[in-house]
């Protein structure tokens, strides 16, 4: 039988639990659907997502609810799959719930938000990045992070201020890792800085070594990479390995963000910098505050740009389902239009711009691994160490 996780709160204990069947809530809540990447490939995402959702609901909780009714999220594993995760949206569009809160993966949002905007139920996508999923969008999918385009520019921004002439680029195919690569495609032009390797691969490669070299034999100033992962650790071992070394190595997010890249790859991580969508840096209210409920969410281990965002997620959710006044969907996807709001991961207002619909505006981050630990090193705003440069 179908799993359905049920994250609420009783007293003023967040709790998990997970039944079997349809869920089974306490009488008089509001209930929310989410998807996530429980089990499956990127589960390690959905683990972020899971603590984000946790520290969310009870910060709602705690203080009263939505109009004195605590909230509860009906999550449905995707099992890090197309089909699944459609089947997941369709459960949660057939339950009733006002919105669903949508996942990690571009690759998988972008189907479930499609088909959600078909039944007319407002889409939040929280993580998945990839330019198409509101470029041009529609207007019941409202999207609070990052588009891909960011996570190129942040990268892109820190070759040209730093005269790069020329570099290379290591891809998947997948919907993310694409629209990065494309992305970054156009500033490297709009840069005047040379391509000299474009190399996009398919999942399930292990051996990069004969494009690294390839590379190496070029020597590029800067080499970005866009990887899940597994991959992004690969990647990297594999570079220092065949002695490929630019003025630096860059990671377009993903699998180059997360806390467990500098454990699984451990010296050959030193001196990457790579896009993030949220650190503790930032100067917003409640980040500090933020940080350290997500630390004990995720027992003890340290969270990603993924949990930040899942997090503000059931923040924006509550807030439009409050001001609504109502759980029917138009009036929720109306308040959703005009969303203001100021949170711990940063400002959420949704805009139509630069062919976006329904799209938050945020600046990136790039944070660099210096003696084994994330700091940050781009923009100004977050009061940046210097880069440290494999070579002059």
């Amino acid at each position: 039988m179908r799993k359905v996780m049920v994250l609420g709160v009783i007293g003023a204990v967040s709790a998990m639990l997970l039944v079997q069947s349809s869920a089974q809530t306490t009488a008089g809540t509001i209930k929310i659907g989410a998807i996530t990447s429980i089990t499956g490939r990127f589960a390690e995402f959905g683990t972020q997502q899971l603590a984000g959702f946790k520290v969310g609901v009870a910060e709602i909780n705690r203080k009263g609810g939505i109009n004195g009714q605590k909230i509860e999220l009906l999550i449905e594993d995707n099992a890090s799959d197309v089909n699944k995760g459609l089947a997941a949206a369709e459960r949660l569009a057939n339950a009733g719930v006002p919105l669903v809160i949508c996942e990690y993966s571009s690759s998988l949002v972008k189907a479930q938000a499609q088909y959600l905007a078909r039944q007319k139920v407002p889409a939040l996508v929280v993580t998945s990045s990839g330019d198409d999923i509101t470029k041009p969008g529609n207007d019941y999918i409202f999207r609070l992070n990052q588009p891909a385009t960011e996570y190129a520019r942040a990268l892109m921004n820190i070759f040209r201020d730093n005269k790069f002439k020329t570099m290379a680029m290591i891809a998947g195919t997948g919907a993310f890792e694409k629209s990065v690569a494309d992305a970054a495609l156009i500033f490297a032009k709009q840069y005047g800085i040379q391509m000299v390797e474009d190399q996009r691969y398919d999942q399930g490669l292990t051996d990069f070594r004969p494009v690294l070299n390839r590379i190496k034999g070029k020597n590029p100033d800067g080499v970005l990479m866009v990887s899940y992962a597994a991959d992004s650790v690969t990647l990297m071992r594999q570079a220092r390995e065949v002695g490929v070394k630019p003025k630096l190595f860059a990671g377009g997010a993903a699998g180059f963000a997360l806390p467990d890249f500098i454990k699984d790859a451990g010296a050959a991580a030193e001196n990457v910098v790579s896009a993030t969508a949220w650190i503790p840096e930032l100067r917003y209210a409640g980040t500090q505050k933020l940080h350290v409920e997500l630390v004990k969410a995720l027992n003890g281990a340290e969270p990603s740009y993924h949990a930040a965002q899942a997090y503000a997620g059931v923040i924006a959710a509550a807030d439009a389902i409050r001001r609504a006044g109502s759980t029917d969907r138009e009036k929720v996807k109306a308040a959703l239009n005009t969303t203001n709001l100021q949170t711990a991961f940063g400002p959420i207002v949704y805009k139509d711009f630069d062919g976006f619909k329904n799209q938050n505006n945020l600046t990136m981050v790039a944070e660099q691994v210096q003696d084994g630990k994330f700091v940050p090193v781009y923009p100004r705003s977050v009061v940046p160490k210097a880069i440290k440069f494999e070579r002059p």
